[in-house]
């Protein structure tokens, strides 16, 4: 466990992947313009924190806590969040870049990705039941048995959803997103 609790504190143009950060629990803190590029995160808590502008592309996150955590204008590249503490998982992305990570088997219902680069983002088997997908991007992405439940795709572009190999139960879909769902049938529309 962390040996130092830190609270209420605001970070600002920090490169912590050349100092690296103090290992503690973080709790309602503020980091902006922060790179955590491959730094190691592992055995992190961070709880009530908002990251805006920050870099956590290649970033270490073994058993890294997030805990109602808001990313905004963050780049998270190849990040393996099915390796986090998935105790009070809770996260939203805001206009971040969040290629090539993997979201493998979490339980994350409700989140949102608000105008968000989800591109060869693997949700394989992720319960994102009542997700909400706004103005996102998922070329490449990988849905296979994910729980896609009343999740909202409506504004999304560029993905390709298998309704017999996904739950969609009461997903939201546009006339013009309705391809995405057709893709495996190799059938024209229009």
């Amino acid at each position: 466990m962390s040996n130092k609790y830190i609270t209420d504190k605001n970070f600002k143009s920090i490169d912590f992947s050349e100092k690296g950060i103090e290992k503690a629990d973080y709790e309602n803190c503020e980091f902006e313009s922060c790179n955590f590029s491959k730094s190691n995160l592992s055995d992190f808590v961070f709880e009530d924190c908002n990251f805006e502008n920050c870099d956590f592309s290649n970033a270490k996150i073994t058993n890294t806590a997030f805990k109602n955590i808001q990313f905004k204008s963050c780049k998270l590249i190849g990040l393996q969040f099915d390796e986090c503490n998935p105790f009070l998982l809770e996260f939203q992305f805001s206009e971040c870049t969040l290629n090539y990570s993997s979201f493998y088997q979490l339980k994350i219902k409700g989140t949102k990705f608000t105008k968000c680069m989800l591109q060869e983002v693997d949700f394989t088997e992720t319960v994102l039941s009542a997700a909400n997908f706004t103005e996102c991007d998922f070329s490449g992405a990988i849905f296979s048995h994910t729980n896609l439940q009343k999740a909202d795709f409506r504004t999304s572009i560029n993905f390709s959803i298998n309704p017999d190999q996904n739950q969609i139960t009461g997903a939201k879909f546009s006339l013009e997103t309705l391809l995405g769902l057709l893709h495996q049938y190799k059938i024209k529309v229009g």
